[in-house]
């Protein structure tokens, strides 16, 4: 059993959906109102439970009826909260998405997310030390991304940095990630290059090991030498929300397997994620992924 700390956000996602999106100004009235766990981190902790693995996250909730439903919800899925902290002052965060028209319009309020701090992460140092691998993103403070892949450089845990939303990080701060594990658009805003640069080029110059998803087409990886790619799976896609978070998740479950055969069971794992419903619905468990790659050569 693969043992996997996840840093990252906590959020409530309050989902509208309507025929069209209103004016400013407008009352309109929408078909369907639904609140879906999110957040990248709690997202990313849910897919590597589901897959087998002991997971442990680190985060912030609210003192709100939001923060109660999801950290049940966490605990449910057998993901350790006791790294999770309550805030008084602030509510968790929040994703208000309305989707029309094959659109969707979203505001994120970071809520309690923009309160884990370096402290918070120092405190786990015992147990990233006796971790697998850790799982990082951007949608909490800079400052704790930057003390997460310190600390882990420092207890030589590798440490996957998933720069979404990206921003331009520093050579000297990515060099400190294991692996970096953007989309095509992530990795030049992360490199400060020019949008239009060659994917496999960009790899190639990256301070840090590159695994870069391609949605459908798969992913592509580099561990020194030339960029290697790793199909996708022919899904019937219904929803895409949470692919890349679990492959993310996967692809940290599977690391020690080697990163080859881990890329393709995280590309597994996303295709079966996009046949069903919501981000965390769709997850899929470890029987599953093992009987979808069961007839697959």
């Amino acid at each position: 059993m693969a043992r996997i700390v996840v840093v990252g956000s906590i959020n409530m996602d309050l989902v509208t959906l309507t025929p069209r999106f209103a004016a400013p100004g407008e009352t309109l009235l929408g078909d369907r109102f639904v609140t879906v766990p999110g957040g990248k981190g709690a997202n990313q902790a849910v897919a590597a439970a589901r897959l087998g693995a002991q997971v442990a996250l680190v985060g912030a909730l609210g003192q709100d009826a939001f923060g109660d439903q999801l950290l049940d919800g966490l605990q449910r899925e057998h993901v350790d909260t006791s790294h999770v902290v309550r805030v008084d002052d602030v509510g968790s965060g929040t994703a208000s998405i309305t989707v029309a028209e094959g659109e969707n319009h979203i505001i994120v309020v970071p809520g309690a997310n923009a309160r884990v701090t370096p402290a918070q992460v120092e405190k786990a140092q015992g147990l990233m030390a006796r971790a697998d691998a850790v799982l990082v993103q951007m949608e909490i403070p800079m400052e704790s991304v930057e003390a997460t892949l310190r600390l882990g450089h420092h207890l030589g845990v590798p440490v996957i940095l998933n720069p979404a939303p990206a921003q331009k990080l520093p050579a000297s701060l990515l060099k400190q990630a294991r692996y970096l594990t953007p989309n095509q658009h992530e990795l030049a805003i992360l490199l400060g290059a020019k949008h239009d640069t060659d994917f496999r080029e960009l790899m190639i110059k990256a301070p840090a090991p590159v695994v870069l998803t391609r949605g459908a087409e798969g992913a592509w990886y580099r561990d020194g030498g030339e960029p290697a790619h790793q199909e996708g799976f022919a899904v019937e896609a219904v929803d895409t929300t949470g692919a890349g978070d679990t492959f993310n998740a996967a692809l940290a479950v599977f690391l020690n397997e080697g990163l080859p055969q881990a890329v393709r069971k995280a590309c597994a794992a996303a295709a079966l994620s996009v046949t069903r419903l919501g981000a965390q619905g769709g997850m899929p468990t470890r029987a599953e992924l093992d009987a979808f790659l069961g007839g697959r050569s």
